[in-house]
Parts: structure tokens; sequence; C-alpha cells
């Protein structure tokens, strides 16, 4: 992992990791308190959809963006007109990923022209991961969102830290057989899935998703039986997603797809025709989201 300190010799005059140095000069955004409520009411013995929606409306413009949300097609469609209406439909562990993913758009503004739709493009991406998670039963849908929409977090925070990320981000987009994060390791000694995971960490969401954010530019985990089974079918959810989201956009191609795709459908047991009818339902419902 790039941002992990190498072991050096303990001494008086020992001089300060580099790699320490540049972990503390990214600034991580702390965990808001309404997460943090939240997390604890999950954590309870017997969670309350009670507390969790006296919790919830204690910010009405979290409030309301939570109802819009609930109330779109990919998550059934259904009219709540209240939050406790919302939490009955949908569950508290989708309402919790879903007020997860409000806070954090808020906590982490978008300060460059390149990732202008950054926040559009990642409910996008959290909605798609929801959708192809119910729809090939695997994992767990809130599971699937909050990955989908924490994955690419250390972009704006990269982009806060190096004032030529932009650049990077852009280039590295371009690779065509590299990781992504190759060319993030090689110009600025860490990557945005790394600053992704601390973020991750540092907010308490789950091990399997700070796990899959590390990894969700390395294809050969979908190979790996050593790991986590959650983490590596959410990395290749996340693959039909980007799939899904390039078609979206009007893109003829997938860079990501290109490497990694036919690891996925092959972790996923789905071949070419079943993918294609699989991303025309995705795309069409990503429209009418």
């Amino acid at each position: 992992m790039p941002l992990r300190a190498a072991p050096v010799a303990a001494s008086a005059s020992a001089v300060a990791d580099p790699v320490d140095a540049l972990i503390k000069s990214i600034r991580i955004p702390p965990r808001p308190s309404l997460l943090a409520d939240l997390q604890a009411e999950l954590a309870s013995s017997d969670p309350s959809p009670e507390r969790i929606g006296r919790i919830v409306a204690a910010d009405v413009g979290m409030a309301g963006a939570l109802l819009k949300l609930a109330n779109s097609s990919l998550f059934g469609g259904r009219r709540a007109k209240s939050i406790e209406q919302a939490i009955l439909f949908l569950g508290i562990n989708q309402v919790a990923a879903l007020m997860t993913g409000l806070l954090a758009r808020q906590a982490i503004p978008v300060q460059s022209a390149a990732l202008a739709n950054f926040w559009d493009v990642s409910t996008k991406r959290s909605h798609a991961m929801v959708f192809l998670s119910r729809r090939l039963r695997i994992g767990a849908p809130d599971i699937a969102h909050t990955f989908g929409l924490f994955c690419d977090t250390g972009m704006p925070l990269l982009v806060q830290r190096f004032p030529d990320y932009e650049a990077t981000f852009l280039d590295a987009g371009a690779e065509e057989h590299r990781p992504f994060t190759a060319l993030e390791d090689e110009r600025h000694h860490t990557n945005h899935a790394a600053v992704g995971t601390l973020l991750a960490r540092n907010w308490g969401l789950s091990g399997e998703v700070a796990w899959a954010i590390l990894h969700h530019h390395d294809y050969s985990v979908l190979d790996d039986e050593h790991t986590d089974d959650a983490v590596r079918s959410l990395v290749a959810l996340s693959l039909l997603a980007e799939r899904a989201l390039r078609r979206y956009q009007g893109h003829a191609g997938s860079p990501e797809w290109n490497k990694g795709g036919a690891r996925a459908c092959a972790y996923l047991s789905l071949d070419e025709i079943e993918v294609d009818e699989l991303l025309d339902e995705l795309e069409e419902a990503l429209h009418d989201d």
C-alpha cells in the first residue's frame, strides 16, 4: 500500500519518514457527527427505526435529500412521504448508506474543473452498484452503494493536496494497460485508492468497503482465492458499473473494462450475452433515475 511507511531503525537523529509526512499533509475530513450517531445506533444490539428516523430528521436538508433519493426508480419508485416510510420501504441499512453518501458530498467539496461532475458520477455509480447487487443477488445492496460512492473519494482530496493532480487524473484515465493508480504513484507517491481507504477507515465504514476501495484498480484480486469474496464481488461489480456509466455517458468503450472485464465476467460467471442484457437494463435504469 503506497501510504504505508517502511520500517526504519530507531535513532535519535533519524530523519522524518517522507511517506509519513505525505500522509499527514493530506487532509482527511473528520467523520460527521450525524454519521457517528447513525453508526452508533446501527451497532447497538437492537437498532431502532424510530431512533434512526429522529437522527435523520434532525437535519432538515439531509432529510429532504434522503426522501428524494428513496423515491427514485432505482430504489423501487415507491413514494415515501416521510423518513419513517423511507426506512420502512428501504430498511435501516440502506437508509444509513444513503445518508452516508449525502454527508460525504457535503464534507468533500470538489475544487477542480476536471472533476466537475465528480459527485454526479459517484452517485450514479452507487445507484448502479445497488442495481447490480440486487439483480445478481451478490452481497448487500447497502454495502455496494457505499463502496460505489466512496471508491474514488481520494481524487478530490488529492486535488486539494497536489496542484498538478488534474493532469495526472486525465493522463491516468487514458492509460490503456497499466492500472489507473500506477501513474498516481509515480507522480505523487500515493494514489486515490489508498487515500480513499484512509477516509473509509476514519469514517468507520465496513472493512470490506475499505479493502475494496484499496484494490478497486487491482484486478488481479479477482483471481486471488485468498481475497475475501465480499471484496472481490465489489471490485467485479464496479467494473460492470463503470462500463454501464461509460455507455450512459455516450462513450464507445471503457479502458477499465478492457483491463479487467474478462476477469470480472469469469468471477461472476457471466457470458458476453448476459453482460450485454444486464447493461441494457442498467443503462435504462440510470436514464430513469
